[in-house]
């Protein structure tokens, strides 16, 4: 994708918010940006919604006293943040906005999202208010919404001058919704970006997780993704199998897979080995047939990874 990396880097996790069962610190994910920054990838995805500012501020740290087009951060507006979420208003759009650029210490962000449909379309009309006719416009983007609420949050921000320029949903070998349901086709034909999150499927993915070592007891991702091992270890071996063809890991497989499918994957990072494995990932090369073949293999297993507060896209 011209003008990003072809992997952004999520700081869900950093948000330290329970959903990944272990905590972060400061100095130990210092070091990951630094081995991010090195490598190239300088595209951050973030939200207040992660751990309430928590994620936002550890990242903040980081940037602080970088020249400012070194790096390019991804931020969103989360309706439940505010106190009435079914009540758009610009004042507290604003208000969240600017918030979270003095926390942040920039004077802009790259990429804004939508975060969810909750109270759209009226937040994306207010958003597409705050932004018309401002040079220093960031993209406009829209996160877990469908084909029908993309095509509508566009219609709103051409009215003010704007587009939606990316789009980003959970899109994984074990979810496709995105891709069934005609969006990627949709961000091709109108020059959006489409982020996919959670290719790795927090982990399940990465082939360190099998029913003799489950996840974290607790977190959340746990009570998800732990009672479907056994079948994930099926898919898990086909990964195995085609990164040791490729002389890499299975982590790396499934970021692959996003790239190949013309989507820039969002890769959370907690350790300096995601981000070497990111950059793995961004040089691998799949076949058209080893595509095929997980996807015939995922489609098989029948899963459901779609999270409480996602829908498939229909």
């Amino acid at each position: 994708m011209k003008g990003f990396p072809k992997i952004a880097l999520g700081a869900w996790a950093w948000g330290n918010d329970g959903t990944f069962g272990s905590r972060l610190d400061e100095v130990s994910l210092c070091r990951v940006f630094d081995a991010a920054m090195s490598r190239g990838f300088n595209l951050w995805d973030t939200a207040y919604a992660y751990g309430m500012g928590a994620s936002e501020k550890t990242l903040a740290s980081f940037i602080k006293g970088l020249p400012r087009e070194t790096f390019l951060v991804s931020d969103k507006f989360t309706p439940q943040c505010v106190a009435d979420p079914q009540a758009p208003s610009q004042t507290v759009l604003k208000e969240m906005h600017d918030m979270r650029l003095k926390l942040m210490g920039l004077d802009r962000f790259d990429i804004y999202w939508i975060h969810n449909t909750v109270g759209a379309p009226g937040w994306t009309e207010q958003l597409a208010i705050l932004f018309e006719n401002k040079g220093d416009a960031p993209l406009i983007g829209v996160s877990n919404h469908n084909l029908e609420e993309i095509r509508k949050a566009d219609a709103i921000l051409k009215e003010h001058g704007l587009r939606v320029s990316a789009v980003q949903n959970h899109y994984s070998l074990l979810n496709r919704s995105s891709e069934r349901s005609g969006i990627l086709e949709w961000c091709n034909s109108n020059q959006a970006v489409f982020f996919s999150y959670m290719v790795l499927e927090q982990g399940a993915l990465s082939g360190k997780y099998d029913t003799a070592h489950p996840m974290p007891e607790g977190s959340a991702r746990a009570e998800v993704y732990n009672p479907m091992l056994s079948k994930l270890e099926i898919l898990n071996a086909e990964l195995t199998k085609i990164a040791d063809a490729h002389g890499t890991e299975a982590a790396q497989i499934p970021v692959a897979w996003a790239i190949a499918k013309g989507t820039v994957p969002i890769i959370g990072v907690t350790r300096p080995a995601h981000v070497e494995g990111a950059a793995r990932a961004a040089s691998i090369k799949l076949s058209a047939q080893e595509i095929s073949g997980l996807e015939s293999i995922a489609d098989r297993l029948g899963l459901d990874t779609i999270r409480f507060w996602e829908k498939e896209m229909k």
